[in-house]
């Protein structure tokens, strides 16, 4: 008897509170939530995305990449990982298999070749070379 009590007693307690917080006239079901801006000032300038931000399309920006050529291998992976590769260390292993690539060539047609021979999964191969530089 009294663990039903104690039930119904908390249960008083949490319509009660729920009903409180509704002005006049609403019902707890219709209540609208309060929500809070916790961004910028309006007006106020946008802080920019720090350094370390990766882009989401899975696309480095032009001025992250790095060289297949002479960058080292933690440098790729952390350019590969940033890509959206799922398994960048295997990716920076090849790209580093085939070491070197011809300066003159930015769409880094040998590696494309040579990352072919893997069958990756579409667009794999470009997210590769979208980090990497000759």
């Amino acid at each position: 008897m009294a663990r039903m009590r104690v039930g119904v007693l908390a249960g008083a307690t949490v319509l009660g509170l729920a009903l409180a917080g509704c002005s006049s006239g609403e019902s707890a079901s219709t209540a609208t939530p309060t929500t809070t801006y916790a961004g910028p000032a309006i007006g106020a300038p946008a802080s920019p995305a720090p350094a370390s931000a990766a882009p989401t399309s899975g696309a480095v920006a032009p001025g992250n990449k790095v060289s297949a050529n002479t960058a080292s291998e933690e440098q790729i992976f952390s350019a590969l990982t940033k890509a959206g590769l799922s398994d960048p260390k295997r990716w920076t292993d090849e790209v580093i298999e085939y070491r070197p690539y011809p300066a003159n060539d930015p769409n880094l047609g040998k590696l494309r070749q040579n990352l072919a021979k893997y069958n990756p999964g579409p667009g794999i191969v470009d997210k590769i070379v979208s980090a990497l530089t000759p």
